[in-house]
């Protein structure tokens, strides 16, 4: 139920069941419960991740609205990297790859142990490669002939008592790509992201409780219309106590949040908001067999803007803005054991997915026309959208392998459109020019199913396969032109994806190999801003490795093998 577009070699767009797009807002990514989605304009960027796959534990993907337990902006899912601890575990681990195309990429990741109480694991990595044809013939500021990555991070355990545990982050990544953004336009792009997380874990008698806060910077720059840099600091206050009583478990929580952007490119204006954000989660262990959990989350939203307007922009009163924004989350599901190989769950959640400060007005630019200009801005009045998803799966364990089928039925209200150039937000008036802006345009309706089996034909060979369907249904609450608007998702989104899987592993030798299949869907050309069609197509890939032995490996893989395709009207490879 994954859809990845690849606009460019480091620049892709994950969505979960659909409603993918470029500088996709549904999808919310954490490292360690750190969001490294970016707020500005509600997306992650994946290549500013500042994490090596070596010291990566797990990766954790829910899908479906979570916004009760992970916060507003998770409406289609939910993906939180883990690390390793360097308290519990020592990685020490160097790579280098070479790629065609020029690819080059190395990393380091390395766990020291300062003391008996304090260790720490520092990791680094860069690559470097030549992009992808530009087939379209974009200019300079639009196409990165080189994308770059570089990234650190610093992660550090110390053990205040027993029960005590101090945790401190710290990471800073510098990513030059060829980007595509909301409206398909091609642009190049700068991020230097930086971040520092402090946090206090202790097991009391009151439960473990949990505190922390972090601090995440962006600066992106970028050419859309002009030189556009942008500037981003989000600071994040939490705490929660999870007690166990019995068969029951409650976990009690809030969250404050600073948000701020000042505006750009043209300066003199701060956008920015507050959130407090209480929650709750009750889990109970009704028997061996059957269990039920609700987790419940209320963000209050406080945006205001400070600060002056460019010559003829309309709307220039701050109090404009002084809006509050209030919405309930909740996540409810209810898992019964039908006996040893059967599992039946049952899920309903209502997510939240907040304005951006950018839709909000963090953006101001003035676009020249043969008379006058156009104004880009943002709307203060844009709602938020509302997630909400039902959903029912079963699961069937048979000797060597298993079978699972979900059922899911989701809406979105209040779904917000992109600003376009052919329809007007404010009409110009003797002293203010017309502007373009963001706007909820339409009602979302999506229904689906996922098939999914894995298991083993011998202790050597591991297989998995899925299957993901989805409909999808727009309807506009107002005269605007939805594709127009870049939400059309009913034809932007594929109706039918699958994967499979099939490895063997033997002595020191292992051997996987991976086939993608997406249905046909429509996207925009970054040149014409015109429809065109993506056709069905097939993607295969392969990994072989070594074991070279003294902690070594060789391996060689491989992505989009056999014949040319189409799947994105980006760049071509």
């Amino acid at each position: 139920g994954v859809d990845v577009l690849n606009w460019s070699s480091q620049s892709s767009d994950v969505g979960v069941r659909g409603y993918d797009q470029p500088m996709s807002p549904r999808l919310l990514v954490l490292v360690n419960g750190r969001q490294v989605y970016l707020d500005h304009y509600g997306y992650t960027a994946w290549s500013t991740i500042p994490v090596q796959l070596s010291e990566i534990r797990q990766i954790e993907v829910v899908k479906g609205p979570n916004a009760a337990l992970f916060g507003f902006n998770a409406v289609s899912g939910v993906v939180n990297i883990i690390t390793y601890n360097p308290k519990y575990d020592t990685v020490g681990a160097a790579s280098a790859s070479l790629s065609s195309r020029n690819g080059r990429e190395v990393s380091v990741v390395q766990t020291v142990h300062l003391s008996s109480k304090i260790a720490a694991r520092i990791s680094a990595g860069a690559a470097k490669n030549d992009e992808w044809e530009n087939t379209a013939g974009l200019a300079p500021v639009e196409y990165r002939a080189h994308p770059s990555r570089a990234t650190v991070n610093i992660d550090t355990v110390a053990s205040l008592t027993d029960k005590t545990e101090l945790r401190f982050e710290s990471s800073l990544s510098n990513t030059q790509v060829s980007d595509m953004v909301s409206n398909y336009s091609a642009v190049y792009s700068k991020y230097i992201t930086g971040s520092v997380k402090l946090g206090v874990t202790s097991d009391t008698p009151l439960g473990l409780v949990t505190a922390g806060v972090y601090r995440n910077t962006l600066r992106v720059t970028n050419d859309l219309g002009g030189p556009l840099v942008l500037r981003n600091t989000i600071t994040a206050y939490n705490a929660q106590d999870l007690i166990k009583v019995g068969k029951h478990t409650f976990r009690i929580g809030i969250e404050l949040r600073d948000n701020k952007m000042p505006t750009g490119p043209l300066a003199g204006g701060e956008v920015s908001y507050s959130v407090f954000a209480p929650s709750a989660m009750w889990n109970w262990a009704i028997s061996d067999t059957f269990s039920t959990s609700l987790a419940v989350r209320s963000d209050d939203l406080k945006l205001k803007r400070t600060g002056t307007f460019p010559a003829g922009f309309p709307l220039a009163d701050d109090a404009n803005w002084d809006r509050d924004i209030s919405a309930v989350s909740y996540n409810a599901g209810a898992v019964w054991r039908l006996s040893e190989k059967d599992t039946l769950r049952l899920m309903a959640a209502k997510g939240i997915q907040a304005p951006t400060l950018i839709e909000l007005g963090g953006i101001q630019l003035l676009v020249p026309l043969p008379v006058g200009a156009l104004a880009v801005m943002g709307n203060p009045d844009v709602r938020p959208s509302i997630v909400k998803n039902a959903e029912v799966s079963y699961d069937h364990s048979f000797k060597t392998f298993k079978i699972g089928v979900r059922l899911f039925d989701q809406s979105t209200t209040a779904v917000k459109g992109s600003a376009s150039f052919t329809i007007l937000f404010q009409q110009p008036t003797a002293n203010t020019y017309p502007a373009i802006s963001w706007a909820n345009v339409s009602n979302s309706k999506m229904t689906g199913v996922e098939l999914s089996a894995s298991g083993n034909i011998s202790p050597a060979i591991h297989w998995s396969g899925d299957y993901t369907a989805t409909n999808i249904k727009d309807t506009a609450t107002g005269g605007d032109d939805l594709f127009e608007r870049r939400a059309a998702y009913g034809r932007l989104s594929p109706k039918n994806r699958a994967n499979v899987n099939i490895g063997w592993a033997g002595g020191k030798w292992t051997v996987d190999a991976f086939v993608h299949q997406t249905g046909r869907f429509e996207s925009v050309s970054p040149t014409t801003s015109l429809p065109g069609t993506v056709p069905a197509y097939t993607s295969i890939a392969a990994n072989v490795g070594y074991d070279l032995g003294h902690n070594m490996t060789l391996s060689v893989s491989g992505q989009n093998l056999g014949g040319s395709q189409v799947q994105t009207l980006g760049f071509k490879v």
